[in-house]
């Protein structure tokens, strides 16, 4: 089956000697990591069948966040830590966007704008949320960046999960929110824009933006999560430590073109599109975000300062029957190789694998 890791070995050298001089060395890091990952050019361990001797090589992953092989145990223990964390209340999904206009000048100066937009999507709803004509109390925001379309197009927003109600900190007790409703969306809208252009004009007064994106209303998306806290926090999972494309969805590569299966979600059936590999690599590029960038930010009473306030409140709320949550099944073929000792030959089913030696890198480990 086609991976990722072939694209960017056929056709990433090309893209390297074109590109690479105007490259963030993310971009360029990411390739290479890409190419490398679960290769001898990162070392490993040779493991031998203690009964036919047959030999397993398990080389080591890369651990770059763009790379569609690796993180999977990662997923798994942030979704364990999130699910210890939930309140037993509903929750809210909210999306935070902005105008396509500013498409560009985000992609441009990913670093700050980036931080700007993940701090004011969660600022504006703690600060609607603590009027007292709304929920009137502190809540819990859980804000995460996504970057993509399901075409690997350009389009930056913020996906945030919202427990439904507010700690008034005045008395201690918790404010419910109404049914089907969180806070008034038309006015978290502004309220974002506000805070957005705000932090904008203070942190990079050079950029210029087009007069339209502060003349038009931004998009807020505020919806209960009907289909279930635990599939919203699963959707989430998915982007904290992946990227724009998994291998399960590249379907060929063949004549400089790379073809690719992707969610038409208007008539919510699978499609596919087919790219000149430059292009492709182009739009998978545009969604490496820039080194040290924390893509998931934490507020509110989900924030480091309020987990002990937000234990006591799982204890105030808690039902007195909550049923188990099934972890989350991985896909197998992003299962890393780990360590193999002690487990069943894969060739004559009767042995067991020892460790024989280490593989030394062919290149240095990424840290």
């Amino acid at each position: 089956m086609p991976e990722l890791a072939d694209v960017c070995r056929l056709y990433g050298p090309a893209y390297l000697e074109k590109h690479g001089a105007t490259m963030l060395p993310s971009h360029g890091r990411a390739l290479r990591d890409i190419v490398d990952c679960r290769t001898p050019a990162l070392g490993g361990h040779l493991f031998g069948c203690s009964c036919c001797g047959h030999q397993v090589y398990a080389y080591r992953s890369c651990r770059n966040r763009s790379c569609p092989k690796c993180h999977t145990r990662d997923t798994e223990k942030w979704l364990e830590a999130r699910r210890d964390e939930l309140l037993p209340v509903p929750y809210f999904h909210v999306v935070f966007t902005v105008p396509h206009e500013l498409g560009p000048l985000i992609r441009s100066n990913q670093k700050d704008l980036y931080d700007i937009l993940l701090t004011a999507a969660p600022q504006a709803l703690v600060k609607l949320a603590a009027d007292r004509r709304h929920l009137g109390g502190s809540v819990g925001v859980m804000a995460l960046l996504h970057t993509w379309s399901a075409t690997l197009g350009y389009h930056p927003h913020v996906h945030c999960l919202v427990p439904a109600g507010a700690l008034d900190k005045a008395d201690g007790s918790w404010r419910p929110a109404k049914p089907n409703f969180l806070v008034p969306v038309r006015a978290l809208s502004k309220l974002f824009k506000g805070i957005f252009g705000e932090m904008l004009r203070q942190r990079r007064p050079d950029l210029v933006t087009a007069p339209e994106c502060w003349r038009k209303p931004w998009v807020v998306y505020c919806k209960p999560a009907i289909q279930g806290t635990q599939t919203v926090l699963d959707y989430l999972g998915r982007y904290v430590h992946r990227i724009a494309i998994t291998n399960t969805r590249i379907a060929s590569i063949a004549d400089g073109r790379v073809t690719f299966r992707y969610k038409d979600h208007r008539s919510n059936s699978w499609r596919t599109m087919s790219l000149q590999a430059e292009e492709f690599i182009r739009r998978f590029l545009q969604h490496v975000l820039p080194a040290g960038l924390h893509k998931i930010r934490y507020v509110g009473l989900w924030s480091a300062p309020n987990r002990l306030l937000l234990r006591r409140l799982q204890l105030l709320l808690a039902a007195p029957q909550q049923s188990p949550i099934p972890p989350a099944i991985p896909d197998s073929q992003e299962t890393p190789r780990s360590n193999l000792d002690g487990r069943a030959c894969p060739a004559c089913r009767l042995g067991t694998l020892h460790l024989l030696g280490t593989l030394q890198a062919r290149r240095a480990r990424p840290p």
